[in-house]
């Protein structure tokens, strides 16, 4: 029977967000919104899977139309939450909560995409990009 090795220091098994997918009932009008929302075009584009690059992370889409506001809320780094926030409803999303701060300068917020999915944004003054690995 082998022993597991304790992990050495300093590494982990969860290394920090790299991707979140989004569901999507229509795949060319969630990449016609957030095309828009990203102010870019994605970088991976195919009939099962749209990819963006977003600050060396990736929003992903999936065309199974099973979108919805159950799970775990992703949340997207801005400068400002309240002008993001509104950014987001004049392209069309609901805001699900309303900015709030949550301590510490940290302001987050959540939408529904066109779709029904959550979408998160966070403004947070303490977050190193120097930690991003």
């Amino acid at each position: 029977r082998r022993r597991r090795r304790a992990p050495r220091e300093g590494l982990t098994s969860v290394l920090g967000l790299r991707t979140v997918v989004y569901h999507t009932p229509d795949l060319a009008a969630a990449k016609a919104w957030y095309s828009r929302v990203l102010e870019r075009e994605p970088y991976f584009d195919q009939p099962f899977y749209v990819g963006y690059e977003v600050g060396g992370f990736e929003l992903g889409l999936i065309p199974d139309a099973k979108p919805g506001e159950g799970g775990s809320v992703a949340y997207w780094g801005v400068p400002d939450a309240a002008a993001e926030l509104r950014r987001l409803e004049s392209l069309g999303a609901t805001v699900r909560e309303p900015v709030q701060e949550v301590g510490e300068g940290i302001k987050v917020a959540t939408v529904a995409d066109p779709f029904g999915n959550s979408f998160g944004v966070i403004e947070n003054p303490h977050f190193s990009l120097a930690k991003v690995r």
